[in-house]
């Protein structure tokens, strides 16, 4: 690696902003990197090997985490959470407690359930379900996430829909979350959306609410591929050209915290995949007395620049 561009704190410094937090609203946890797919863009290396998962005893203490804080939203990730054993626990216990509530799935893990325990649980609290689902071509989705997932997320969806998940009138979120394939930037939000909701449609009946498109973020499985393909430079010099200024105030990690899935602060999903603790310091939750993160300032590295590319990501 040769990169030469300027890094994201020098970027900032050049354009006068700083990252800091404003309001915490949302509680970002991370149950584990176990999952039953090993996609090529990860940026947690996340798969079926992996040993990390969320304890029961942590679950507990980040339950305890949200009764004190109060967070607006809790927005509940992986790996693929529904693989953590006491992932149902987690859910109908913490659900209550916020606003709303997400659940960030893979689709076919979720598919793959051999009981409708944990989907009766996210129906019962009304969890918005964030799939993802990378492309409408068969070919360019196995690649990037195995043999056979672009059907199984189909079925998925279907399934989905069926349970009332995407229809009006439910209460039932729905919404996609789209990757690009490669080393390059992904296509409007806005014509993915219309091509998504079009196509879904007239080919399996199947309806969501939003589709949200997203950078690729040069870390863990996806930074090792493009390094292996001569590509890394090439992607951060991208990234860096499509900055923009203005998304620096609504980035994501500007109203979130997030716990890892033993139980320490970070301040993006992101900066725990690079190991980049929240203040420099690894601090768990359960010596947390304050729960106004305000003004804090955000530990930023060069892949901050794949939240901040285009319209960015908020």
């Amino acid at each position: 690696m040769t990169n030469s561009i300027p890094s994201f704190s020098q970027t900032l410094s050049q354009h006068k902003l700083t990252l800091l937090h404003a309001a915490t609203k949302t509680l970002q946890v991370n149950t584990g990197y176990l999952c039953n797919q090993a996609c090529k863009h990860c940026h947690l290396s996340a798969g079926p090997n992996r040993k990390e998962i969320m304890s029961k005893t942590t679950i507990d203490q980040v339950i305890n985490f949200q009764k004190r804080c109060a967070f607006e939203t809790v927005d509940i990730t992986g790996g693929a959470p529904e693989m953590n054993p006491d992932i149902t626990y987690l859910v109908d216990n913490i659900a209550p407690l916020a606003g709303s509530t997400m659940f960030r799935s893979n689709l076919s893990a979720l598919f793959d359930l051999k009981s409708n325990q944990l989907l009766d649980v996210l129906k019962k609290n009304k969890v918005t379900i964030v799939s993802s689902f990378p492309s409408l071509n068969l070919n360019q989705t196995d690649a990037q996430r195995g043999e056979g997932i672009f059907d199984k997320s189909i079925q998925a969806l279907t399934m989905l829909n069926k349970h009332g998940y995407g229809q009006q009138g439910t209460g039932l979120e729905l919404n996609l979350v789209s990757n690009p394939s490669g080393a390059f930037l992904p296509s409007s939000q806005t014509a993915t959306q219309k091509r998504y909701r079009e196509i879904l449609q007239s080919k399996w009946n199947i309806v969501f609410n939003n589709a949200f498109t997203f950078a690729n973020m040069p870390l863990g499985r996806f930074k090792n591929w493009l390094i292996k393909s001569g590509n890394y430079d090439a992607y951060l010099s991208k990234l860096h050209d499509s900055f923009n200024p203005c998304t620096i105030t609504d980035l994501m990690c500007t109203s979130m915290i997030s716990v890892s899935w033993d139980g320490f602060l970070f301040d993006c999903d992101f900066n725990l995949a690079a190991n980049i603790p929240k203040g420099g310091e690894k601090l768990h939750i359960t010596k947390v007395d304050n729960c106004d993160f305000s003004e804090n300032k955000i530990a930023v590295e060069n892949h901050c620049y794949a939240c901040a590319a285009g319209s960015g990501f908020t």
